[in-house]
């Protein structure tokens, strides 16, 4: 049998836009997107990591009660949220094709700790890492 970490999921402020965000300017492509009622279950995939979905989810209820998803909101579009890591195989040739794709980076790459990173921030706020792999 196998197990493992299939979905990790991140709150974003408004599903569309970061869809739009993550197919058009990372490269991810949709997963699932599925509706029920108002709630959305939608996830993408990174093309080179198909056994592993990234789910952009709204904090709602029944997850979590209005008031606790304004606070979620809140910390999100502040950057309070965990960074998350992408790695690639060249820091600097990612940045360009990003930005020439219109992400907006907070940090330019920078060597350190043996290796190139960068950051950059998704339309929530969620913050991210463009590491370069070892």
């Amino acid at each position: 049998m196998s197990q493992g970490v299939g979905v990790a999921g991140i709150y974003v402020r408004d599903q569309d836009e970061a869809l739009a965000f993550y197919v058009d300017k990372l490269g991810f492509r949709v997963h699932t997107d599925a509706r029920n009622g108002d709630y959305r279950w939608l996830t993408v995939q990174h093309p080179e990591q198909t056994t592993f979905q990234l789910g952009l989810f709204k904090p709602q209820p029944p997850t979590v009660d209005d008031a606790t998803a304004r606070t979620l909101d809140e910390l999100v579009a502040k950057g309070a949220m965990p960074p998350l890591v992408l790695v690639v195989g060249d820091c600097r040739a990612a940045y360009d094709e990003f930005r020439g794709r219109g992400v907006e980076f907070t940090q330019e790459p920078v060597e350190r700790y043996g290796s190139v990173d960068a950051s950059f921030r998704d339309p929530s706020g969620n913050g991210w890492k463009l590491i370069q792999a070892r």
